[in-house]
């Protein structure tokens, strides 16, 4: 399966130690090119590579939208470039990261807290999200998570209708990542997503409020809890903000009034 590696390991079960086969979720680097210029270095889970590319550089406000996109090449296995329409003009030198960014946290490495803050308009979608459809999100994304199952260490990011339908579910060992691929395979075809609910398996970070609400997501939910600095962006911006979606329970940090 793509995105899995199997490895021999020692596991300690009740009966005592014994020899097994394993699979654990594939990180490998990624270098971004911009025209050629590189931008950044991301530790992801290989496999939909083109729709991180074209995600990160939406969500990074590097583009401002798939329109301006001629070619995402593959220029070897972990490197891939981003070729730009003609007419549209982008200073690489003004996005590049100073260091790689992990799977874990795709702010560092940026400057400061004031280059990540990227420019969104105020989130002004009326949708509403009832609170059982809701309470159904983490059983239909998880019914999704094929990597999850066989490795129980991927994140996994979802587009959601206000009626539980699954748009579509990315799977990566970084959750931005995810985000990234998600918007990435929705781009093309629709741009942005004030009808859709985020959906995350993991914690909400800063960066994971950023990049939604640079795609327009109104609603952003997930499992886990989300930081300050998430909830006061996403407070600034107009965005609903949901965590600890678990067992029918949610805690609103902000936005309360999307949810029925």
């Amino acid at each position: 399966m793509a995105g899995i590696v199997e490895r021999e390991v020692d596991r300690r079960t009740g009966s005592g130690w014994q020899l097994a086969a394993d699979r654990v979720v594939e990180e490998a680097p990624l270098e971004i090119r911009l025209e050629g210029t590189p931008l950044a270095v991301v530790m992801r889970t290989p496999g939909h590579d083109a729709d991180l590319m074209l995600g990160f550089a939406l969500t990074e406000g590097i583009l401002l939208g798939p329109g301006e996109v001629a070619g995402v090449e593959e220029i070897d296995e972990n490197r891939w470039n981003l070729r730009l329409a003609d007419g549209v003009i982008v200073d690489p030198e003004r996005f590049k990261r100073n260091f790689y960014s992990t799977s874990s946290c795709g702010v560092c490495g940026k400057a400061s807290i004031d280059a990540v803050r990227v420019a969104s308009g105020p989130l002004n979608s009326d949708l509403r999200l009832d609170v059982d459809v809701l309470a159904g999100l983490p059983d239909l994304m998880r019914a999704e998570q094929a990597n999850f199952e066989e490795t129980g260490g991927i994140h996994a990011a979802a587009a959601v209708t206000a009626d539980g339908e699954l748009i579509a579910l990315r799977e990566d060992v970084g959750r931005h990542n995810a985000v990234d691929q998600l918007v990435g395979s929705l781009a093309p075809a629709r741009w942005r997503f004030d009808d859709l609910i985020l959906f995350v398996s993991g914690r909400i970070s800063f960066e994971v409020v950023q990049k939604a609400a640079v795609a327009g997501f109104p609603l952003l939910c997930g499992i886990s809890a989300a930081s300050s600095l998430a909830v006061e962006l996403g407070e600034e911006l107009g965005m609903t903000v949901v965590g600890f979606v678990r067992d029918g329970d949610c805690t609103v940090y902000c936005g309360r009034g999307r949810i029925v």
